[in-house]
């Protein structure tokens, strides 16, 4: 019922401060008919209507200026104290709203400034200019008494209100963070997804291109050697088409049971990834320093796809025959170091729009807690170096609990 009356008033506001208005003066008429008995009572009712209707009407700008309006209904009251009239609650009815106004509409200090120059004023009126000789008590302490009640009341109310719109600014900006963390986590699968499409599809076809044209090349020279290379070529097609339904398969629904479900390429497959470029006409040799470590699913997969998509790079830009590829394992780094001998045009910063293997690599070694360095050599050749930890913060985490 209350909440009712609350939205009717937001929605009409001059409607119910008309009412309140008319509602006030009632009670303001009939405390004009009060006196303690034994005192002298005015016998005239108009000064005490014409005061109260004063004080009355202007409770209808307390919104806008609730400070005048208890400055008029509290010198309406006073005036009416001096004139006989006792002031009882129900005469200080429109004093009472109006302090109760203030209180809700403006801060702690102005309250308390307002009250206590009330109290003193009425106080001093009723001591000294109280005609009726009505009790001290009821001069006195009873003004101040009624006062302080709506006083109260309007600042617990103004403090429930502040409270309640607190908790929804905190309540909105939550839905605003959440939002916007949405927002963030769906941006980095999108990124994420990317750049697995971007290595499949770029490596893959690369391969397929060079096996392609040395296949060409080698056709009437070599018939054999150009068949086994065209055999190897439809192993790396259906290779690319494997890889890109697994990748895809990020995207499928909660339950679509057809997606593929493949693990995520690793370093395991570092045999097969060679064994693809050699056929393409590169030589590649791995070394390996160090004890080999087991790295964790992210790691693995970051170190699989540096290595594919630096040996891709070779194999579109760079005219080189040999391709080294170093791995070195420390207590909890693993250093990977991708060289070749020929005389590379891969860019260390590729144009807008063009070229998205050397950004790729570095995302992919930062999202892991590594760095990756990219540049000609001073004797000829490219080379990519990466250095990754063994582990993702939350697959150490996991391991260990005390970390």
């Amino acid at each position: 019922m209350t909440i009712s009356l609350e939205r009717y008033s937001g929605r009409h506001p001059r409607l119910a401060d008309s009412a309140a208005a008319l509602a006030l003066l009632g009670f303001a008429l009939l405390g004009a008919a009060l006196s303690a008995p034994g005192a002298q009572q005015p016998h005239r009712i108009m000064p005490s209507a014409l005061l109260s209707g004063l004080a009355c009407l202007t409770l209808m700008w307390h919104r806008r200026h609730p400070r005048t309006v208890v400055v008029v209904t509290l010198g309406c009251a006073m005036a009416a104290s001096v004139l006989g009239y006792l002031l009882n609650p129900l005469l200080l009815a429109p004093v009472m709203a109006a302090m109760y106004w203030l209180a809700l509409h403006t801060d702690r200090r102005t309250t308390r400034l307002f009250l206590g120059g009330a109290v003193v004023t009425m106080t001093v009126t009723t001591v000294l200019a109280d005609p009726g000789e009505h009790p001290l008590i009821l001069r006195t302490i009873g003004p101040a008494f009624w006062i302080l009640l709506p006083v109260v009341s309007g600042s617990a109310a103004r403090l429930r209100h502040a409270y309640w719109e607190a908790v929804q600014a905190r309540a909105t900006y939550a839905e605003r963070s959440r939002e916007e963390e949405a927002r963030l986590r769906v941006a980095e699968e999108r990124m994420r997804i990317a750049r697995e499409l971007h290595d499949v599809v770029a490596h893959h076809m690369a391969l397929a291109n060079a096996q392609a044209g040395t296949a060409k090349h080698l056709a009437r020279s070599h018939p054999e050697q150009a068949e086994r290379i065209l055999g190897t070529l439809a192993d790396t097609t259906s290779s690319a088409l494997r890889e890109l339904k697994t990748t895809v398969g990020l995207l499928r629904q909660a339950n679509d049971t057809d997606a593929p479900l493949e693990p995520a390429p690793g370093l395991v497959r570092l045999p097969e990834l060679t064994a693809a470029c050699r056929s393409a006409g590169v030589k590649v040799t791995v070394s390996t320093e160090g004890t080999v470590r087991p790295l964790s699913p992210g790691v693995d997969l970051t170190a699989f796809r540096i290595v594919q998509e630096a040996l891709t790079n070779v194999t579109k830009h760079a005219s080189a025959a040999t391709v080294q590829v170093g791995l070195a394992y420390t207590h909890d780094r693993l250093t990977i170091t991708v060289t070749d001998d020929g005389a590379g045009t891969t860019p260390a910063a590729p144009a807008p729009g063009h070229g998205f293997g050397l950004i790729g690599m570095r995302e992919r070694a930062q999202s892991v807690g590594g760095d990756l360095r990219a540049g000609r050599r001073p004797d000829g050749g490219f080379e990519v170096m990466t250095a990754l930890p063994l582990h993702t913060p939350t697959a150490r985490s996991e391991e260990d609990p005390r970390t």
